[in-house]
């Protein structure tokens, strides 16, 4: 077992190298210079029509601008957000954070052209159903020739949309309320293992099962409220701590420099580990949130692209920020925990007593699932590209199936297996985002010469 999780940590390192990164950042600073910081200059009209200014029941397309972010932040905001974070400062240190700030300022430009871009590009699936995503930007953009790069995409999308991660998560919350937080002397118990895995299977194929409208539903039900109930949590602990503020975000800014704190001092290193977790917590340039996007209802590609740059805004610099400064502003981060979620657990107990695991697992579970959800469109629906829509439904007993793998697998394989497959995902969805660039920026041109707010 040992040699197999050196191996697919090797892989993951050997996908994320400089040329990936180059590609992701390189990508996003691209379409903020050619695009000369035009999505920035609009996030009043983002909002606009995320509250439903522009809806129109009559538009091609699934769900309304609302559910689409929803949908999206579902399958990012969450553990990405949790636990993620915190494997980023036990990997990395605190200039991790730092990183994913830059990433995530790129993300937000590439989130406005891929989903700008999954809506002007969409294509029809087998049965005739309007979709998007890369696979069809790849396809009705590039042509017929650049088929074998969407299937390139469809079958790492496969691969990567799995619930592995959130899994192994959630059962850790859980041990972590019953078993206490110390990863150390928590009782290794692969029945109860397996048992919290069958329930989440139950619960996750209710929702699964029911399609993209009702995972919609669900998410536009309970992100909102789980934001706010996390957010305030966080906030609270900073409040209480707030003379430690200052001093962590000075340690930041420093370390992001120096990376005194961890990866001996490699700087590079240090970046990509940013990279790699804001993609984790964002996804900007992987190409999951154009599947979600893709399917809004609106006529208006360059309306759904301005709702999907919000994402990262969202996730990465605000949340990911809120819960980096909550581990370090408690000193959590400079213990040997082995699981991310039970190092955002300890800075929860640090500050909020007993109750502070509670409301994170509680926070957990609701993210976790809502990203379980959201992961088992964007996979059901690259199956459904590769082999067909009538064929495509089988993925659902394929992920239900993963959700007990992850209930027992080791963390370490868990994330290096989805960041082997994000990486991969993300070379065809930049490349036709590239290429495609100034399809965006006409149609950009073209729509806000006609808004008037």
């Amino acid at each position: 077992m040992k040699g197999i999780e050196d191996l697919i940590v090797a892989a993951a390192n050997l996908v994320w190298g400089m040329p990936l990164l180059i590609l992701l950042l390189g990508g996003g600073a691209f379409f903020m210079i050619y695009s000369r910081f035009l999505p920035f200059r609009y996030f009043k009209h983002a909002i606009n029509i995320l509250r439903g200014k522009y809806d129109d029941p009559n538009d091609p397309g699934q769900i309304n601008h609302f559910q689409a972010l929803s949908g999206a932040l579902a399958a990012t905001i969450g553990m990405g957000n949790i636990s993620g974070v915190a494997l980023a400062i036990a990997a990395g240190g605190p200039g991790a954070i730092f990183w994913m700030w830059v990433s995530a300022f790129f993300g937000i430009s590439t989130k406005f052209f891929t989903c700008t871009l999954a809506v002007m590009y969409r294509g029809k699936d087998s049965t005739g159903e309007l979709q998007g995503g890369p696979m069809y930007v790849i396809t009705e953009g590039l042509g017929k020739k650049w088929k074998p790069l969407a299937i390139f995409f469809s079958i790492a999308g496969f691969f990567g949309a799995t619930p592995v991660f959130q899994t192994n998560q959630i059962v850790a919350a859980l041990k972590d309320i019953f078993y206490g937080w110390n990863g150390d002397t928590m009782e290794k118990s692969l029945s109860l293992d397996a048992g919290i895995g069958v329930v989440i299977a139950i619960l996750v194929a209710l929702v699964t099962f029911g399609g993209i409208k009702r995972i919609g539903t669900v998410a536009a039900r309970l992100v909102p409220s789980m934001v706010v109930l996390y957010v305030a949590s966080v906030l609270l602990i900073i409040a209480l701590n707030i003379d430690l503020v200052l001093p962590s975000f000075v340690m930041i800014f420093k370390d992001a420099f120096s990376a005194q704190a961890a990866l001996g001092g490699a700087l590079g290193a240090l970046i990509i580990e940013g990279a790699k977790r804001a993609a984790f917590s964002n996804e900007a340039g992987i190409g999951t949130a154009p599947m979600m996007h893709g399917a809004a209802k609106t006529k208006e590609p360059v309306r759904e692209g301005l709702v999907a740059m919000l994402g990262p805004a969202i996730d990465t610099i605000v949340i990911c920020t809120m819960t980096g400064l909550c581990i370090l502003i408690t000193g959590a981060w400079q213990y040997e925990e082995s699981n991310g979620i039970l190092l955002t657990s300890r800075a929860f107990a640090e500050s909020l007593s007993t109750a502070g695991p509670y409301i994170l697992v509680l926070s957990v579970l609701v993210f976790a699932f809502t990203t379980i959800f959201g992961l088992s469109y964007y996979g059901r629906k690259c199956l459904s590209f590769l082999i067909g829509v009538e064929y495509g439904k089988y993925f659902d007993y394929w992920y239900i199936g993963l959700i007990l793998v992850g209930a027992v697998a080791s963390l370490d394989i868990v994330v290096n297996l989805v960041f082997i497959a994000y990486g991969l995902m993300a070379i065809p969805t930049m490349i036709s985002a590239v290429l495609l660039a100034p399809k965006v920026l006409a149609a950009s041109r073209q729509y806000f010469n006609q808004v008037k707010d």
